[in-house]
């Protein structure tokens, strides 16, 4: 097994992420600086609404009818990466419609996949499993999940100060357990 492991590291790594309040985004970045790679934010043809209420309400409405919304981002030869991590937010217990357009719209089958997430408080949901669920024929390593911010109580971005010194050792530590960390 640990022949496997070391050659993880020498394969080709896409971070991408959707990141509403940036605390994703920060995760996405200190995965970068541990393993490398490229690192896309998803951006959707149609941003979401700031108000909060709103985006709840949009993304309800898109999780029940299946809507995927299209996305600005396109990400050019996609077959070149070997590891795809993918970063969201929970939402309402859910992998949020964008992060499911992206899994539907990319062809990442034999690929390793890596889910990583933040949340309010009330951790994954089901949103490990959609990534599952999405990606049949793509083997899924262990995710990461960590306490971001809780937009509906108005705190925001979370992750500076302590909060980023323990989110970097989380991170760090997570890698090494899945054998990715390239900074031992």
């Amino acid at each position: 097994m640990s022949s496997e492991k070391e050659s993880l590291k020498d394969k080709k790594m896409l971070i991408v992420y959707l990141s509403r309040t940036k605390n994703t985004k920060t995760i996405a970045e200190i995965i970068q600086k541990n393993v490398g790679g490229d690192l896309v934010e998803l951006e959707l043809q149609n941003p979401y609404p700031e108000n909060y209420k709103a985006i709840v309400d949009q993304v309800s409405k898109e999780n029940e009818s299946g809507f995927l919304p299209p996305l600005k981002t396109k990400i050019e030869n996609i077959e070149k990466y070997d590891v795809v991590f993918i970063g969201f937010p929970t939402w309402g217990m859910k992998l949020p419609p964008p992060m499911k357009s992206f899994l539907k719209q990319y062809n990442l089958k034999g690929k390793t996949i890596i889910p990583f997430n933040t949340n309010a408080g009330y951790g994954i949901g089901s949103s490990f499993e959609t990534v599952k669920e999405l990606s049949p024929d793509s083997e899924i390593l262990e995710g990461f999940t960590m306490k971001g911010g809780i937009e509906r109580d108005g705190i925001l971005f979370v992750m500076e100060g302590k909060k980023k010194i323990e989110a970097e050792k989380k991170v760090k530590d997570w890698l090494t357990k899945i054998g990715l960390n390239k900074t031992k």
